[in-house]
């Protein structure tokens, strides 16, 4: 019998070494539960945000003395509420994520991997994580739910679809953007092999609704370095179109403009305060999550 949901993805030995990780987010979010992340709703931790003037019917506990005393006035001392984070995993599925240069495995079903470890890693620190797949159109939007069964239902459902033939991905991430009407964290799990521009738009959009968000680029080694010693037939995965060419004697300029392509959106990201992480599938993906979770933890001190 075939493993389904999380199982699918992580064996017990991952989950292990992913246990302790935790995903903090940078910026205010809202939440529903106690947890680490700071919420725009005030509530009664400890840490103080602000005053306001004290109404008929306040608690007097919150009536700040020490301002009575210097303005002859009542304020109520408000706080930062404690509040669990909300992240939205987004997968795309479109048709160049099919890719694998043979070692590997496919972009598609190493995001997946990546989104069930990114899943349990948020659900064990009591956070809530939901779902979107997309690919020429929204596919699936599961619910942001606080539950490792919810989680392990989603995976299932992730599984059942493969990889698209074409790519909406700008599309569907302005009306994701739309869709989510309290902050968060936004991750998008992608090879970002569209129209660069508007996909750095749609980025934006997310960044305008104050969502915290981070980037997962995912390429295949070769991808990144063309590093192929014999001529070949390449077939465009989106569209169909075949073109036979000898790799070596283009491999230069093939790794000038990748190089490009990749510093453009990790410039773009930098700008809008956006965590960009290139993804290579040759690192296996507990290994990716240790180490980056792990530097964001000291990048945020």
């Amino acid at each position: 019998m075939s493993k389904e949901g999380i199982s699918a993805y992580l064996t017990p030995a991952q989950m292990s070494k992913l246990n302790r990780l935790a995903l903090n987010s940078r910026y205010v979010v809202e939440g529903t539960l106690a947890g680490r992340h700071r919420s725009a709703q005030r509530g009664a931790s400890t840490e103080f945000a602000d005053h306001r003037a004290y109404m008929p019917g306040d608690d007097l506990k919150r009536i700040d003395w020490k301002v009575l005393g210097r303005t002859d006035k009542y304020y109520i001392r408000r706080y930062q509420d404690e509040t669990n984070l909300r992240v939205y995993l987004l997968i795309d599925r479109s048709g160049s994520m099919n890719y694998t240069s043979g070692e590997h495995p496919t972009k598609y079903s190493y995001a997946c991997t990546l989104a069930a470890a990114l899943g349990y890693v948020v659900l064990k620190a009591r956070d809530a994580v939901g779902m979107y797949i997309y690919g020429e159109k929204m596919d699936a939007a599961l619910p942001c739910k606080n539950s490792f069964n919810e989680l392990n239902n989603s995976l299932k459902v992730l599984q059942s679809y493969k990889p698209a033939k074409g790519t909406a991905g700008a599309d569907v991430m302005h009306q994701i953007a739309e869709s989510i009407n309290r902050r968060a964290m936004i991750i998008i799990i992608s090879d970002l092999l569209d129209d660069q521009p508007e996909i750095i738009k749609a980025i934006a959009h997310f960044r305008k609704n104050l969502h915290d968000v981070i980037v997962c680029h995912i390429l295949d080694p070769v991808e990144l370095s063309l590093d192929i010693k014999r001529g070949a037939e390449f077939e465009d995965l989106e569209t169909g179109e075949r073109m036979v060419a000898d790799p070596r004697s283009m491999a230069k300029e093939y790794k000038d403009l990748m190089g490009q392509f990749i510093d453009d959106y990790r410039k773009a990201c930098s700008e809008m305060k956006v965590d960009y992480r290139l993804v290579k599938t040759d690192e296996p993906v507990d290994s990716f999550v240790r180490a980056y979770l792990e530097e964001r933890k000291r990048l945020s001190r």
